[in-house]
């Protein structure tokens, strides 16, 4: 009799556990669902493709609330590449729209894959702090060309963090529209 009561407890235990394991997975979910997805495309910068992926995976690896992926066709985040005076620059809301230029001059000048990192983080937000050192990679030409670091540092992800908390916010056109030129 002991027995059944044992197994009717397990039972009864094993139904008051499964709506909780439920809601874990639901939370889980939910968080999943939190980040935002920029779709970005390199059809127009066909000579950078590897480097803005790296760039691209540099930022995923270091930020939880938005999400860099590639694709050509629907993308809000457009890379083009050519000759310009001015050097490399972004030309977005900060909110994973826009369009990043990368002067072949420039990315020859300097590591390549820091200039798309450097210039994606202004489509993710982030402004010019080019008296940084090397390890802020929004300091962009400012060390020089020795500098090849092209990851977020802490302050850098957690800002980025920070603005995707709650998604893609709309915003004024008018507002953190991101011109960058010379020393990218």
């Amino acid at each position: 009799m002991s027995r059944k009561f044992a197994l009717a407890g397990a039972a009864a235990l094993a139904l008051t556990m499964t709506p909780l394991a439920a809601g874990t997975a639901s939370a889980a979910t939910e968080q999943e669902a939190a980040v935002t997805t920029v779709y970005y495309s390199t059809a127009s910068a066909p000579t950078f493709r590897s480097v803005i992926n790296a760039g691209a995976a540099n930022w995923n690896r270091s930020v939880t609330n938005v999400r860099l992926v590639e694709r050509n066709s629907g993308a809000s985040l457009r890379y083009t590449e050519g000759n310009d005076p001015r050097g490399s620059y972004a030309s977005t809301n900060g909110h994973g729209s826009g369009t990043i230029f990368i002067d072949y001059t420039q990315a020859r000048q300097y590591n390549p894959t820091r200039i798309a990192a450097h210039e994606t983080g202004h489509a993710l937000g982030l402004p010019d702090h080019y008296s940084g050192p090397c390890s802020e990679l929004m300091s962009g030409g400012g060390p020089g060309p020795s500098c090849t670091n092209a990851v977020p540092n802490a302050t850098e992800r957690s800002r980025v963090n920070q603005l995707w908390a709650n998604g893609l916010v709309a915003t004024n056109a008018s507002e953190r529209v991101y011109e960058t030129v010379y020393g990218y």
